[in-house]
């Protein structure tokens, strides 16, 4: 039977389900489990450490929830396989316990709605691309890509979001992860080691960015945007930051801040990497880029990935004329670009207006869809308050004051939804933050959001009204539905 090392404190305020899931988790983020570990089931758990079975439930849940843990029937509870370094612009891990779930509804940010991509005016434009493609076209393009398609893109990028791009500083990348390996490795080069990320930010970008052989360090973020002076403090000559719509918070950054940086940057001799993930989705009108006041300082960055969809593998950054040249030195050594088929399309699309009418038909489908689950929010959960609107891909909600988020986002996961809270986006997940959830309402349908409200509210009531030992009583009519599902996850725990 597997011996799981945890220490709990009875007197503390803090509840031992939280407790427990504190510490399974740290050790899992200090590697002390990997991935694949078996845990003891939670009768073997409860026994222990002398609490109810029902507090190691709970706290197995927050966990499955949060994608630390994985349950299966019988194979027990086991380490999920996740990135612990915290978001990455790549990947997030899976929800553990969520495989074949019926009627789950998934509100985890990082997915689209693929079904949205407009097929048919894409094939076009690849019909054309090759069709007209030149011999030269077919063959092998500059590895930062082809001249005709950069000169487009540059064109497109300054009159949609105001970035000063000459076209030979366009850097065609296969999508943003590429685009900052690319940055990273020349910093490196320039002798920049640190990079500072927002705080909260991306769940597995430190990782990714230690990965790449630098040293990734946390700059705060408040309603106005990444906090220049905090960056200071850090030593940092280079940071990654969301201006126009912070994830996951949707904070859009002040003039001032955005003024602060640019002088930061000069002052310092620094980089700022204008990560624009979903800049042309955010509603309402949108600021310039960042870029624009510094273009020998700011690197733009953004890709398809948002607008299209991911698996087309299209990003660019617009590089400082300084920095070109280590791009590109780092560029050749990667690959040699890529496909010019999807290079030249992706210029027809842009060309042919197909490219703005896609993305102002998306922006007014996600509005609708955000709209529609406030407004559920509203009836259902009425003391949660939705945080900057603006927000093109997701939703920061926060919740009452006092209201344990871990125990709220397990309380979800047993009324069939899957959500983070904020706190799966900060490095420190145990520093104090206010509780909040993070919710995607661009990967799933309308009704569903609307589906997902009415359980979120069911959920809060759930934790107002006390544990999950509580709320099982026989005097209380459950489901059968709920029962099942219940009973399945206690099966895979045994």
């Amino acid at each position: 039977m597997p011996h799981l090392q945890i220490s709990i404190d009875r007197d503390s305020s803090r509840q031992l389900a939280g407790q427990i899931r504190d510490s399974v988790k740290g050790a899992i983020e200090r590697r002390r489990l990997a991935p694949g570990t078996r845990l003891p089931s939670t009768r073997q758990l409860a026994a222990d450490l002398g609490v109810s079975r029902s507090v190691a439930v709970e706290a197995y849940e927050q966990l499955c929830a949060e994608g630390y843990l994985r349950a299966r029937r019988g194979a027990g509870t086991v380490v999920a396989d996740v990135d612990t370094g915290g978001g990455s612009p790549v990947t997030s891990p899976l929800i553990a316990g969520a495989d074949g779930r019926p009627g789950l509804l998934d509100l985890r940010t990082g997915a689209t709605d693929v079904s949205l991509f407009p097929r048919r005016e894409w094939l076009a434009a690849v019909s054309d691309a090759i069709g007209n493609a030149s011999l030269r076209d077919l063959g092998y393009a500059p590895p930062s890509g082809l001249p005709q398609t950069r000169q487009v893109l540059a064109g497109y990028l300054g009159r949609v979001c105001a970035v000063e791009a000459a076209p030979e500083c366009v850097t065609l990348t296969a999508g943003f992860a590429q685009g900052l390996s690319l940055l990273c490795q020349t910093l490196l080069r320039r002798g920049i080691r640190e990079l500072a990320v927002e705080e909260p930010g991306h769940p597995g970008q430190r990782a990714f960015i230690a990965s790449l052989g630098m040293t990734p360090v946390s700059a705060p973020v408040d309603e106005h945007g990444l906090r220049v002076d905090a960056l200071a403090r850090t030593g940092a000559r280079a940071v990654l930051v969301t201006p126009a719509c912070q994830f996951p918070t949707g904070a859009r950054m002040s003039p001032e801040r955005r003024q602060a940086l640019v002088a930061w940057a000069r002052e310092v001799d620094g980089l700022v990497i204008e990560d624009d993930f979903d800049g042309a989705l955010a509603f309402g009108q949108r600021p310039p880029a960042l870029q624009s006041l510094a273009p020998e300082r700011v690197v733009y960055a953004g890709s398809a990935s948002k607008t299209l969809a991911p698996g087309l593998r299209l990003g660019w950054l617009v590089v400082p004329s300084a920095v070109l040249p280590g791009v590109e030195a780092v560029r050749a050594t990667v690959d040699l670009g890529l496909s010019t088929i999807d290079q030249l399309a992706l210029a027809r699309f842009i060309e042919n207006g197909q490219l703005d009418r896609h993305v102002r038909a998306l922006r007014a489908h996600l509005r609708r869809r955000q709209e529609a689950f406030e407004s559920a929010l509203h009836d259902h959960l009425p003391p949660a308050r939705v945080a900057n609107v603006a927000a093109g891909l997701q939703t920061y909600v926060r919740l009452p004051p006092g209201l344990d988020e871990a125990q709220m986002v397990g309380a979800a996961f047993r009324r069939n939804v899957l959500v983070w809270g904020g706190a799966h986006y900060r490095h420190d997940a145990d520093a104090t933050h206010a509780p909040a959830l993070v919710v995607n309402h661009a990967g799933t349908t309308m009704s569903r959001l609307v589906e997902a409200a009415q359980h979120l509210g069911a959920a809060y009531l759930d934790c107002a009204a006390g544990p999950p030992a509580r709320r099982e009583r026989p005097a209380r009519p459950v489901r059968a539905g709920r029962a099942r599902s219940r009973a399945q996850f206690l099966a895979h725990c045994d």
